[in-house]
């Protein structure tokens, strides 16, 4: 392999990984327009594991809009990213498959009224720690396009997840 063939193929991999990053820091930050920018014209996506729709980026980012509007923080981390490009990582052609571990903290987003209530309560755990939490296993496609790498596939495995703990009732003596 040339020197030139090597250098593209770490070009295309840090490509590939800065659309993997993009991808995670539009879904916590809710950023809708930077989450259907990162999609190819027919790209789609596959949440049903973990409860949700499959459907193109549009419907997706509808769906997302919805459901993650109950929490306040969303802290995506996904990491251990395997990238293999074309048939059998020959980089034989403008398309890559990414396989990445997620683990995702949440935390239910609380109203005025809520928050007034524990403080009344004497409560006073407004801690900033996730309520919810859940990991899996991403399957990512990318092709690449005019505007550079984008998303043809995503299908989250959601292999666990984590609900917030019930609080025993005070005991009054």
């Amino acid at each position: 392999m040339t020197q030139r063939v090597e250098l593209a193929i770490v070009m295309d991999r840090l490509a590939v990984d800065e659309v993997i990053t993009e991808y995670a820091v539009a879904v916590d930050d809710g950023d809708w327009e930077a989450y259907r920018k990162l999609f190819a014209p027919n790209g789609r996506a596959d949440y049903r594991s973990a409860g949700g729709i499959e459907g193109n980026a549009e419907e997706i980012a509808g769906w997302l809009t919805e459901s993650l509007g109950l929490f306040s923080m969303r802290q995506h981390l996904i990491v251990n990213r395997r990238i293999h490009f074309g048939a059998l990582d020959q980089h034989t052609d403008d398309t890559a498959r990414v396989q990445a571990d997620y683990v995702n903290p949440m935390r239910f987003a609380r109203d005025k009224e809520q928050d007034q209530d524990e403080e009344s309560n004497g409560d006073g755990d407004r801690s900033p720690a996730p309520d919810f939490v859940c990991g899996g296993r991403y399957a990512f496609g990318l092709l690449r396009t005019h505007d550079g790498w984008r998303l043809t596939e995503v299908v989250v495995e959601e292999k666990w997840r984590r609900l917030p703990e019930r609080r025993p009732e005070a005991v009054v003596h």
